[in-house]
């Protein structure tokens, strides 16, 4: 396989076959020359994308013993955790100027 017409390499562009008269005069018109085989597998790619995208996208309204799922239920808001009455008092610095650590790249 030298890359000419015909080849099966991979990335292979669709040849589109010009417009042109017959030796008879019938005026043929331009078409895509597919390789052999290749509309067969673009149909069966196109029929399981679309087997996969309308049939996997349900909610099952059942479960597995065949009661149905029980419905959700709204949530109480605000939401209270505990101790959300007493809330602890936040931590305070003990000094109102900043302390500075030495640090390893100064050398000090």
């Amino acid at each position: 396989m030298d890359g000419r017409c015909g080849s099966r390499r991979v990335g292979a562009r669709v040849p589109w076959v010009r417009p042109y008269k017959r030796a008879d005069g019938t005026q043929v018109r331009g078409y895509s020359r597919w390789a052999p085989g290749a509309r067969q597998n673009m149909a069966v790619i196109v029929l399981v994308g679309f087997v996969i995208v309308a049939g996997g996208n349900g909610s099952p309204s059942t479960g597995p013993d065949g009661k149905p799922y029980p419905r959700p239920t709204r949530g109480v808001y605000p939401v209270k955790f505990p101790g959300w009455e007493k809330p602890r008092p936040l931590p305070k610095p003990t000094v109102s100027y900043p302390i500075r650590f030495p640090s390893p790249e100064a050398g000090r």
